[in-house]
């Protein structure tokens, strides 16, 4: 998850206040040091036929560190920049591909009216909807079903982007990101657009991203992500006959997709210590003269029993290409501080006959249309 309380959720959370570390340069300039660190342990109750115990790490919020800073150049106007990066706490390797910075890495221009900045930023998806995925702050694990709407908190790279400041309660900007392809200015090439708006207890977002020929992290393994032996017409696994053991078509290659579409719309409102959540995703996949569609609906709740004790709970119902999907999401966080909190959450999901449930493109999909996962977890914000 991350920094902004677009669904009203900052007493809920560790890395929307990580505390600042400054380093002055001098008194027109400042650089910040800050991170998050996750990790714990998980039980999977079904990864390709056999139970599992794990040590994960980055579930409940991406492993990060990073440095963004400001200079003022007077008139109003800032240079800004971020430079962070993923990494897995297990192993300490690379998340994103391997990529050094492949969370954000940008620099831009700042003034009254918002921010323009160039590099690899985070799309407008995650900007004003994904934090109605009120499932995810459930359980890290419970994204919607492969992370084709890109709920998950996702960046488009080589982008130039506009982000408005707040005009009472409104936010909007849009974004388009280079192919970088010789002769070809539309392919791997992406855009997104949306807005957000916030008056009192009631907010809500949506957006639109788009991705011409996903590539790279963003690429297709249908089976890995969904579970399904079918995608746009195509078969996406081959089964041994002697050993009926299922492999993927796409795990070394990926699946050739030519357009992803998705649209996101989320709303919430806070009672007291109640906080109602929900959104709806639309998204279109195309590839191989056919066109898919996912819907998703997905809606739940936190309640903060205490500032430290904070329950939420999440169900989602996916349905694509004649399958559906039902899962339910619950997490307990109990802070410690500000800046630490344990946890404790689990998820179950129930595919259509046919498809092996996979929850939330997190492990090997299971032998069955179930699946459910149980955590406990630590994480540390600075």
């Amino acid at each position: 998850m991350k920094k902004k309380n677009a669904v009203g959720l900052s007493r809920l959370t560790l890395a929307a206040s990580a505390v600042c570390m400054p380093a002055a340069v001098h008194a027109e300039s400042s650089v910040t040091l800050y991170g998050i660190l996750d990790a714990g342990i998980t039980y999977v109750s079904n990864a390709g036929g056999a139970h599992q115990f794990k040590f994960d790490d980055g579930i409940s919020y991406g492993n990060r560190i990073g440095f963004k800073g400001e200079e003022d150049l007077g008139g109003g106007s800032q240079a800004v920049f971020v430079l962070e990066s993923g990494f897995h706490l297990g192993n300490g390797q690379l998340g994103f591909g391997g990529a050094l910075f492949g969370r954000q890495a940008y620099v831009g221009l700042k003034n009254d009216w918002g921010t323009l900045s160039l590099g690899n930023q985070l799309d407008m998806t995650e900007e004003f909807v994904y934090l109605y995925n009120i499932s995810a702050w459930a359980s890290g694990y419970a994204i919607h079903q492969g992370d084709f709407d890109r709920m998950n908190g996702d960046r488009l790279p080589n982008s130039i982007k506009f982000l408005s400041n707040d005009f009472s309660g409104f936010t909007f900007g849009g974004m388009y990101s280079f192919g970088n392809t010789a002769g070809d200015f539309h392919e791997k090439s992406a855009w997104s657009v949306g807005a957000h708006y916030e008056h009192n207890a009631f907010n809500m977002g949506a957006a639109y991203t788009q991705l011409n020929n996903p590539f790279g992290i963003y690429a297709f393994d249908p089976f890995a992500m969904i579970g399904v032996h079918t995608f746009l017409g195509q078969p996406t696994v081959s089964v041994d006959p002697a050993t009926g053991e299922i492999t993927s078509l796409y795990s070394s290659s990926p699946f050739p997709v030519d357009k992803q579409g998705a649209f996101a719309v989320g709303a919430a409102y806070t009672i007291d210590k109640l906080m109602l959540s929900g959104n709806f995703t639309y998204t279109t996949i195309k590839g191989f003269g056919q066109t898919s569609h996912m819907q998703v609906y997905e809606g739940g709740a936190a309640y903060t029993f205490t500032p430290a004790l904070v329950l939420y709970g999440g169900y989602q119902h996916t349905r694509f290409e004649g399958n559906h999907w039902n899962q339910g999401s619950l997490g307990l966080h109990y802070l410690l501080s500000k800046r630490t909190d344990v946890y404790i959450s689990g998820d179950y999901l129930r595919a259509s006959d046919g498809v092996n449930a996979v929850i939330g493109y997190s492990f090997t999909p299971s032998s069955s249309n179930t699946q459910a996962d149980v955590r406990i977890g630590m994480r540390h914000s600075f």
